[in-house]
């Protein structure tokens, strides 16, 4: 049941980051549903994060698809890579999660979101002719803000997804061998 609250957050997480405008000082974005998927990464085993992998990153690049001259800037499914490397490094990180220690979580979940952007920046990039990374302030304060956004929003979203869990009686999953210690 809460794999399904978890799918519906997704959802619901990426329609409302479009509702939230721009951070100011860096004109970064707000991004939920990459925390989202995170705390799923680490509540599921690794088969529900690939999946929850997948389809976060179809619904990513769904909703982030942009047509110059009549192309596709990035192809639907380049983001379900980077969603699940940085699901399988979150999955790493589970037993600290099963010990109550949410700070790294939350870091990483700044650190993961300014990855994803990164990387699509770096993707669009490359799509481009002539070939060229120009990492202004500009750009710099975009991917690295939107990280920030995150670290400060991913307690918030683990607490209310972790209160969920609790409320209707899920248990993370945890591997054979942590269960017989």
């Amino acid at each position: 049941m809460f794999f399904g609250i978890i799918i519906a957050a997704l959802f619901f997480s990426m329609v409302a980051q479009h509702f939230f405008g721009a951070v100011p000082p860096w004109g970064a974005r707000v991004f939920l549903m990459p925390i989202v998927f995170l705390y799923g990464a680490l509540s599921f085993s690794t088969g529900g994060m690939l999946f929850l992998a997948f389809l976060s990153g179809v619904m990513w690049d769904l909703l982030h698809s942009q047509w110059v001259e009549e192309t596709v800037e990035l192809g639907v499914g380049w983001s379900v890579l980077v969603y699940a490397v940085l699901g399988v490094v979150m999955s790493g990180l589970r037993p600290l999660f099963l010990r109550r220690r949410w700070e790294v979580h939350c870091l990483f979940s700044g650190l993961a979101t300014s990855v994803l952007v990164g990387a699509e920046y770096v993707m669009i990039s490359l799509r481009r002719e002539p070939l060229q990374f120009e990492f202004s302030p500009l750009i710099w304060g975009r991917i690295l803000g939107a990280g920030v956004v995150a670290l400060v929003l991913s307690p918030i979203l683990f607490f209310v997804l972790g209160y969920l869990a609790r409320l209707i009686g899920h248990q993370h999953y945890r591997p054979e061998r942590e269960v017989e210690e």
